[in-house]
């Protein structure tokens, strides 16, 4: 993955995301977020103005020459077109426009009362588009084990190690990010530490089934010749592993088990352990809440719409729950 330092990109928008990483506390891939929306901002801004060759490949357009001076003629209704055109051009779906717009307000709001260089805020009337709330896809009990059986069939140099990305996945629900970043020294007694968004710390406890596929992992992980010595999964490079190569690692063995590859992701184990836990560990809510790493208890409360016979079990246990029936059926023999 490029660093931001190997992009070009005008002062004011590096200012920018220096103020974001190192002020408030940014990771640096949401930092990279910021960075990618705004420069399609900046590009559609150019060519909205007639300031790009209009036959040029959007993705080749400069933004280099973006400044203060232009950024102050934009308007509300500037800010719609472009939210028009990506979703129009882009296909962006309501979260990613959803996105953009946040990440507009907190660019212009950075411009008007931190850096002084706006005296008004065109985002200030910006509306986010309305996002439709859908259930998380996840794997049931079956398609989880036989997920992980399908390591074993697939001959290569790497299985113990993928098998050992996988029950972490199911077991833990940590993210893509999190899981590439455990190093060594993250494991102790048991407990995995990682770094989640807004560089958070916390704990994950190690069931019996991660204890025993990261010790089977450290028999044979590689030892002479490591670029990343702390890292605890390394590829094939001898480096750490990236995010790209466990999506694909991933995708691998979901087709090898039978599974939809196009429905399937690293995101959706991260919901089948959520799930799992939830529906099978009388898991407090909050709880869960500490151990998937969500900011809000919002986030969270979608795994207790998962499991609508829970809830047909909850209401038909309430001590009232046959109290109309029974008075009516009485009120029949009086009659």
């Amino acid at each position: 993955m490029k660093s931001l330092t190997d992009y070009e990109m005008p002062d004011i928008l590096r200012d920018f995301l220096n103020y974001l990483q190192t002020i408030k506390g940014k990771s640096i891939n949401t930092v990279q977020v910021y960075f990618y929306d705004l420069r399609v901002f900046f590009r559609f801004l150019k060519l909205h103005r007639n300031l790009a060759d209009k036959k040029m490949e959007f993705d080749e357009i400069g933004i280099l020459d973006v400044d203060a001076a232009l950024l102050r003629t934009v308007t509300l209704s500037d800010l719609y077109s472009y939210m028009s055109f990506v979703s129009n051009n882009r296909d962006n779906t309501s979260h990613a426009r959803a996105r953009k717009v946040a990440s507009l307000k907190t660019f212009f709001n950075y411009l008007n009362t931190k850096a002084k260089l706006l005296d008004t805020n065109p985002t200030g009337e910006l509306e986010s588009p309305k996002i439709i709330k859908r259930l998380p896809r996840y794997l049931n009990v079956e398609e989880s084990k036989k997920l992980l059986t399908s390591v074993s069939t697939v001959e290569g140099p790497n299985s113990v190690r993928d098998y050992a990305i996988l029950t972490i996945f199911l077991n833990c629900g940590i993210r893509l990010s999190e899981l590439v970043g455990i190093n060594l020294s993250n494991i102790k007694n048991n407990t995995l530490t990682v770094i989640g968004k807004g560089d958070k710390e916390r704990s994950i406890p190690l069931n019996n089934a991660c204890v025993q596929a990261i010790a089977e992992y450290m028999k044979v992980r590689p030892v002479n010749g490591i670029k990343d010595k702390n890292a605890l999964f390394i590829s094939g490079h001898k480096q750490r592993i990236s995010k790209e190569s466990v999506q694909k690692i991933v995708k691998k063995y979901i087709k090898e088990a039978g599974l939809d590859p196009q429905r399937y992701s690293t995101h959706k184990l991260r919901h089948t352990a959520a799930t799992l836990m939830y529906k099978y560990g009388n898991v407090d809510i909050r709880a869960l809440q500490e151990l998937l790493g969500h900011q809000s208890i919002a986030t969270t409360e979608i795994y207790t719409h998962l499991d609508q016979q829970q809830l047909r079990d909850a209401v038909s246990k309430n001590p009232l729950a046959d109290f109309g029936s029974s008075e009516s059926a009485m009120t029949k023999e009086d009659e």
